[in-house]
């Protein structure tokens, strides 16, 4: 990783570029619409809700910068491509703006990439023109080989955005796995990561190494950092 480039972020930069995760298991509809409306005052890039929940949010957000972000597949695409396919068209006809596309891990893990491919790009098709997709990469269920076979899957299909997720890797977001995903695929992708992100120093050093997107739950703490910072500097 010798090519590392530094880019420079301001504490104004941060809270346009986060997202903020309502995906926890048992979340009432009453909570969302509270999360959301937090989302809007705070100007952040997007809410990220499960697909049942991207029509509460639309309507929540409507007439504000903050878009709706509807994970699929979340998380590890264990679905068929019907379903997959399905849930794609659902969510953008509902009016979700961004799509987080898992791909199917159990078929990579099985050596099945050819699959794997078609399953994928299905679904992205489905989304062309109505949703910007962002390819999940759960890093920590693959081996290095996996990793660079999926990578290659992902840069293939031609979607504006990479995801590293990290669900599974049994560490919080990195900034050597943000440059392993730049040296393997180059600038063809915008990079989201999320994984315990807390803090506005986090969040800078992230966006510092090429992250455009973050994901967190700590959200408010983050963005009114910012936004304090920002306006002592000023």
């Amino acid at each position: 990783m010798n090519n590392y480039k530094e880019f420079k972020i301001s504490p104004q930069d941060i809270p346009g570029r986060l997202e903020h995760s309502l995906l926890t298991v048992g979340l009432t509809r009453e909570s969302l619409l509270t999360e959301c409306r937090l989302a809007r005052n705070l100007l952040v890039a997007t809410v990220c809700v499960a697909p049942y929940y991207v029509s509460d949010a639309v309507d929540m957000l409507t007439g504000s910068s903050v878009g709706v972000c509807a994970a699929v597949g979340f998380p590890g695409a264990f679905m068929s491509t019907e379903a997959k396919i399905a849930d794609v068209h659902t969510c953008a006809f509902k009016g979700a703006s961004e799509i987080d596309l898992a791909i199917n891990i159990t078929m990579i893990k099985s050596g099945d990439y050819t699959n794997a491919e078609i399953d994928f790009r299905s679904a992205v098709e489905a989304a062309k023109g109505r949703a910007v997709i962002k390819a999940v990469f759960e890093h920590g269920s693959y081996d290095i080989s996996e990793k660079k076979r999926v990578l290659d899957i992902i840069k293939r299909s031609g979607v504006p955005y990479l995801k590293i997720q990290n669900m599974t890797s049994g560490h919080g977001a990195r900034i050597e796995d943000i440059l392993f995903v730049r040296e393997t695929i180059g600038d063809s992708v915008k990079i989201k990561i999320d994984g315990g992100i807390k803090t506005l120093e986090q969040a800078t050093l992230l966006c510092s190494a090429g992250a455009s997107r973050l994901g967190l739950t700590a959200t408010k703490d983050v963005a009114e950092e910012a936004i304090k910072s920002w306006r002592n500097y000023s």
